[in-house]
């Protein structure tokens, strides 16, 4: 067995090898991300010596079909200003693959077979949580998870606050929560991180990020593809479950945390699960009123035909399920009474956008020519498709008289450095490697976040009233606009 050593212990300089199971080694995440991103870090010298990177999957594969895999399937994934053929080649070398079907138990003799005493164990399971418990149980019994093994669990984590809980509960058994990591691959955007740079490192934002300086924030998470090949399970989730709960809420609770008193993981964490038990619960008729729900229809995105929700593969024709939510969010804070955050999320949308607007309030009396229309400050933080920080002033125009203009201060950091910055998944998986916790989601906050959306999906299946149907290619629903005209807001392609 390896030695045990606490999951803090472990930084740049632990000298063992490293041995990386993916179940669901075969599957689209590990094509698209997790090779590609584990490419990039042996690329730049950020895997211990001796790594391994070893798929898990029940298909009736070897060493030799992985590798096939890895260069069909994961290698147009990676950036090709990047990519060097002898690098790709020596990444290759490290991978190896284990036929396992998880419910299985003897199955996991062959895995035992492979895996090295000596070397750290790192899970990861891109895999259905419905398979979690298995696995564990199954990991447990052949004795491959030691005092320091750690455990990385993909989303989605339950399908409400019971199973969560459950999930929690099996996982917990037989890793700590210092060797549980909880992907939300936004947590590892550079931007993301940027915002507390934004908010913490800079003195002049700092006594004006709260009420009543700030009358509103929006938060939009626009996709413009559909479903996909994810349509039978994108039909039991729904955007509410798929982004809102996980994706938004992370981002709410980066925005409106008070000032860690450090940066170590549980400092951080402490201060983002305040805001979420501070989200204000809402009753059915606050989700009636506050919320939006929408499908997509057919329509057209860049010119190209596409279908509607009901006529994609996996998807029932009378499916009630969300493809959009647009929702008003309270925190009971002294910083955020009163400040409305305006949640929207969707697929098929006009536009691939993720980005964070401050609403900053109006000047509360103009001195300045009749002509002039005082437009309230404006931040801008655009998470993708580039990343960069707009700030939005009035200015006075040339000529006479003082008639002003909004001009923006405008910072693009795909530009701004010349160094590489990592993707989410990488920095996240290094993260793990390293043992460091800040960008993982805590048992504690999940539960907090399910707590607040469980009433809500609840009030939705009670309604008579599905989802409101918006074409391909908009920015959703109609009601979703009059919902912020009733508020006296626009959603910001409108203002």
């Amino acid at each position: 067995m390896p030695t045990t050593r606490s999951a803090s212990s472990f930084g740049t300089a632990d000298a063992r090898p490293l041995d990386l199971v993916i179940f669901g080694g075969a599957g689209d995440l590990s094509a698209r991300k997790l090779l590609p991103s584990l490419y990039m870090c042996h690329r730049d010298g950020n895997l211990p010596g001796g790594t391994r990177i070893i798929g898990v999957g029940r298909h009736a594969w070897d060493r030799e079909a992985f590798v096939g895999f890895a260069d069909e399937k994961a290698k147009p994934f990676v950036d090709a200003r990047y990519l060097d053929a002898a690098k790709w080649q020596t990444f290759l070398e490290r991978l190896d693959f284990v036929r396992l079907d998880a419910s299985q138990p003897a199955d996991y003799e062959a895995l035992a077979e492979k895996l090295r005493d000596e070397a750290l164990r790192i899970y990861y399971m891109a895999m259905p949580p419905g398979l979690f418990a298995a696995t564990c149980d199954n990991l447990a019994g052949h004795g491959l998870i030691a005092d320091d093994t750690r455990l990385v669990l993909e989303k989605p984590l339950g399908v409400d606050l019971a199973s969560a809980i459950a999930i929690s509960e099996v996982v917990n058994r037989y890793f700590t929560e210092d060797r549980t990591y909880r992907i939300d691959h936004y947590l590892g955007k550079e931007t993301v991180q940027n915002l507390m740079a934004l908010r913490f490192g800079n003195s002049i934002f700092e006594p004006l990020w709260r009420t009543p300086f700030v009358c509103s924030v929006q938060i939009t998470v626009a996709e413009t593809v559909g479903v996909g090949s994810r349509g039978g399970f994108y039909d039991e989730a729904g955007a509410m479950r798929d982004m809102i709960q996980n994706h938004l809420l992370q981002l709410v609770s980066i925005l409106a945390m008070e000032p860690p008193a450090a940066l170590n993981s549980d400092a951080v964490r402490d201060e983002k699960l305040k805001v979420l038990r501070s989200l204000r619960p809402m009753s059915p008729e606050d989700v009636r009123r506050n919320t939006v729900r929408g499908q997509y229809t057919a329509g057209a995105i860049a010119g190209e035909l596409v279908r509607g929700y009901l006529q994609e593969d996996g998807i029932p024709p009378d499916s009630r399920t969300e493809t959009f939510v647009a929702m008003r969010a309270e925190l009971g804070t002294w910083r955020w009474n009163k400040v409305p955050f305006y949640l929207r999320t969707g697929k098929r949308m006009q536009e691939r956008v993720t980005e964070v607007v401050i609403n900053f309030a109006q000047v509360p009396h103009s001195i300045f020519d009749p002509g002039s229309t005082l437009q309230p400050n404006r931040m801008v933080i655009r998470l993708q498709p580039e990343e960069s920080v707009r700030l939005t002033l009035m200015v006075k125009q040339p000529g006479e008289g003082m008639k002003l203009k909004p001009l923006s201060l405008a910072l693009n950091l795909d530009s701004a450095f010349t160094t590489r910055r990592a993707e989410a998944y990488e920095r996240l998986l290094l993260d793990v490697i390293r043992g460091r916790l800040a960008l993982f989601v805590r048992r504690d906050e999940l539960q907090a976040a399910w707590t607040w959306v469980d009433p809500i999906l609840e009030a939705w299946r009670q309604q008579d009233e599905g989802p409101r149907p918006y074409t391909a290619g908009t920015w959703g629903p109609a009601a979703s606009s009059a919902f912020m005209a009733r508020e006296g807001m626009q959603w910001s392609e409108e203002a």
